[in-house]
């Protein structure tokens, strides 16, 4: 979304955060860390299928975990309403699939989300609309973006226009590219400004978010296109975690060859997909082919990432 700084100015109190002008294309928001300088968010991905395959008790246990850790923020990882993202601003989804599913006390805060493939099925521009922020003051969604809470800098990117296999399936899948067509200028545009604002941060930590896996052991397995083009700018500024949806799972891969750890929160809803492979069992550090979220807490000192099941149990729990 393009706005000058007046823009900036109303949105932010509309949206009721700082917002912070940019050069670049990104728009950066503020969000205040705890008064111990601490930060704490959850991580969401593929679950707006109206409440149906489980959405609505991982949904329960995320306000239960959210409020216990006092969160200050969600993530949404993509593929936000299923399965051909939202018609319109009036369609009926976002208040089914959004508005009425995360109604927990401990949800009550901003989320901060990125569109996923099937969201691209949809009317894009319907979901990055300020009216449904209007509708509640919790949506917030963008193409590309940053979200700057001193500690921690978190780099969020539109994955789903660099899959080839998107622009070439048959003409009954439909993919809305209005404001992405040329598409070789939006990447190199896109990845140009992503490379400037990550050597600009001074944060203690540094986290990129898109749909699309880089690394995975699940059904979509690895995105060539992400690991030829995003990857080496991540990998060159230092980036702590690439966080991601798309394959309906839980996990955690680390590398020898990079030092990223590469998270997948996609288990929103419909999941169970019964397909696990990775080369190197040693690098798969975790792996949970079911229903779930994860939570992410950062300090000065430390990152705690714990990935949670429907019952809210902990399966995984890493810190560096």
């Amino acid at each position: 979304m393009a706005v000058g700084w007046n823009g900036h100015l109303v949105l932010g109190l509309v949206l009721g955060f700082s917002l912070v002008s940019s050069l670049g294309e990104l728009e950066r928001f503020v969000e205040s860390p705890k008064g111990d300088g601490s930060v704490t968010f959850l991580v969401i991905g593929d679950w707006g299928r109206r409440g149906n395959y489980n959405q609505t008790e991982v949904a329960h246990q995320m306000g239960i975990i959210g409020e216990k850790l006092d969160i200050d923020f969600v993530v949404s990882t993509g593929d936000n309403f299923y399965e051909d993202g939202l018609t319109g601003v009036d369609d009926p989804a976002f208040q089914e699939s959004f508005v009425n599913i995360y109604t927990h006390p401990g949800l009550q805060k901003q989320w901060y989300s990125v569109l996923g493939n099937h969201d691209y099925r949809g009317d894009v521009e319907a979901q990055l609309n300020p009216t449904l922020r209007k509708m509640d003051s919790r949506w917030l969604c963008l193409r590309s973006f940053i979200v700057n809470a001193k500690i921690v800098e978190l780099f969020f990117v539109d994955t789903t226009p660099f899959v080839d296999k998107y622009f070439a399936e048959p003409k009954g899948d439909v993919h809305d590219w209005s404001n992405v067509l040329p598409r070789k200028r939006y990447h190199s545009n896109l990845l140009e400004d992503l490379d400037s604002a990550l050597k600009e941060s001074r944060a203690k930590w540094k986290i990129v978010v898109g749909h699309h896996t880089i690394k995975s052991a699940g059904e979509h397995g690895n995105t060539p296109e992400l690991v030829a083009q995003l990857l080496p700018i991540i990998q060159a500024n230092n980036v702590d975690l690439y966080i991601n949806g798309h394959d309906h799972c839980l996990q955690r891969i680390s590398t020898s060859d990079s030092p990223i750890q590469f998270l997948t929160s996609g288990g929103g809803s419909k999941a169970w997909r019964g397909h696990v492979s990775w080369p190197n069992p040693e690098e798969l550090k975790f792996y949970y082919d079911g229903q779930g979220f994860m939570t992410v807490q950062v300090t000065e000192a430390q990152i705690d990432v714990v990935f949670y099941d429907i019952e809210g149990q902990v399966h995984h729990h890493w810190s560096v």
